[in-house]
């Protein structure tokens, strides 16, 4: 496996060095989430938690502080709703974190799914309950490609399963990051 960077958007998409040229890149996620625009009196510093959430696990990865890099931390086992909600304000505590990413796992369709109605319902609780900024994500096929990637770099099934959620996570958060500095150079700012 290769990673490129894609021309249109200077973001990173995944291709098999032989055959498949695309996978997924911050352009195209740009694309699915046409509502998202960044407004001068959006934070751009500061950490943003990435959540991929699960029935079972959320998936977890932060940024650095000036929103260059990726960094996938360990899965959050779930328990209870309450019990979630702690761990995580305990985790924006410790990274000092200012914006939560939170992906949308809408249908191919762009339709919301049960799953999508859910995660915003606990992203929505969680963001009052914490006091951070909520920023919503299309997450569509970023398990699949998790899932792609581990495989191709020989993780066993074990080893999959343990990093796929945490993988997935990254993969949201390294395309939204990919999004803000398009925005911004877009708008002559360019953070780097």
């Amino acid at each position: 496996m290769a990673r490129v960077l894609c021309e249109g958007c200077e973001g990173v998409r995944i291709a098999k060095a032989k055959d498949g040229p695309y996978r997924q890149c911050s352009m195209v996620r740009a694309l699915y989430n046409p509502n998202l625009t960044v407004t001068k009196e959006q934070p751009r510093e500061g950490r943003i938690l990435a959540l991929d959430v699960g029935k079972k696990r959320i998936g977890l990865a932060v940024s650095d502080e000036l929103g260059i890099t990726a960094q996938g931390l360990e899965t959050l086992q779930r328990k209870r709703i309450r019990d979630d909600i702690h761990a995580l304000n305990e985790l924006s505590k410790q990274y000092q974190v200012q914006t939560l990413l939170v992906g949308r796992p809408l249908h191919m369709s762009g339709s919301e799914s049960r799953q999508s109605e859910y995660t915003r319902e606990f992203a929505e609780r969680l963001g009052e309950e914490i006091g951070i900024r909520v920023v919503y994500w299309d997450e569509r096929l970023t398990s699949m490609e998790a899932e792609r990637a581990l495989r191709e770099g020989g993780a066993s099934l074990e080893q999959r399963k343990k990093a796929v959620d945490r993988m997935a996570a990254v993969l949201l958060l390294e395309s939204y990051l990919g999004y803000l500095r398009s925005a911004a150079e877009a708008q002559g700012e360019g953070r780097l």
